[in-house]
């Protein structure tokens, strides 16, 4: 029986993230299935099309990897995805690839990162190990992407769980709650004198860079700045914190533990 493990993220066009993210947490992927040949694909055709034509650098979408693991004869296949949420984008790679479940012998999906309460405590406890010491005036924010789909509350949860733990860390997103408009008012009732933005995406890509720590009058940065609060950003994604790594490889052997 010839065994596949496909490991599929959104992607990035940056080359150096890429490296320190999505390639650390494929080989952290890799080494919980050494009996499995290893396969990418990314769910983003934009940055699929992007890094083809400026790179020459060719990822399958998860559609045109399942057909690849077909044609050359593969019939267990375990799917892991590193996206942090079950929200759209998990969704649509879960609904895409059951179309082909059918085709093997065998089909399991690891769930994304934050999927169970103890994920959520998990996560937390990576969170305080990648923070910097802070003095009692001080927060890291986090910036997470956010969604329009009912999953958005997970944002919501972790941050009530920082304060529920009284850790001095403060969740926002990007497109959904929490938004920045309510964390500055945090920010100012609380007095806070600094604040430390770090990612929650796994990736430091465009929303890292542009939305988050760019000089730009609209990012978090310039906005929390314009309140009189000094600032340090960290272009740091999930991926580079090994206790991340970690639950990602734990919900993959789950997968590969799952009985048929």
């Amino acid at each position: 029986m010839k065994k596949a493990l496909l490991v599929v993220s959104f992607g990035t066009s940056y080359p150096e993230t890429r490296i320190k993210n999505i390639e650390t947490c494929e080989q952290a992927m890799r080494d919980i299935c050494p009996d499995r040949d290893f396969f990418r694909s990314w769910t983003s055709h934009i940055i699929r099309r992007k890094i083809a034509e400026r790179d020459q650098m060719y990822v399958d979408s998860p559609q045109q990897a399942l057909e690849r693991l077909i044609e050359q004869g593969y019939t267990d296949v375990v799917i892991q995805s590193l996206h942090i949420i079950n929200g759209d984008e998990y969704e649509k790679i879960t609904s895409e690839v059951l179309v082909y479940k059918d085709q093997f012998e065998r089909m399991e999906i690891g769930k994304p990162l934050l999927t169970t309460f103890a994920d959520f405590e998990a996560v937390i406890e990576a969170l305080k190990a990648q923070a910097p010491n802070l003095q009692p005036d001080e927060r890291v924010l986090f910036m997470g992407h956010g969604t329009t789909h009912h999953t958005f509350a997970a944002y919501a949860c972790i941050d009530h769980l920082f304060m529920d733990k009284k850790l001095p860390f403060i969740m926002g997103a990007v497109e959904s709650y929490p938004e920045i408009e309510t964390i500055l008012e945090r920010l100012q009732r609380d007095k806070v004198r600094k604040v430390h933005l770090m990612p929650f995406m796994i990736v430091a890509g465009d929303h890292a860079i542009n939305d988050m720590a760019s000089d730009e009058e609209d990012s978090w940065n310039s906005q929390i700045k314009a309140l009189g609060i000094e600032t340090e950003c960290y272009l740091q994604g999930l991926g580079e914190n090994e206790q991340i790594r970690a639950l990602f490889a734990q919900h993959l052997l789950d997968a590969v533990s799952e009985k048929q």
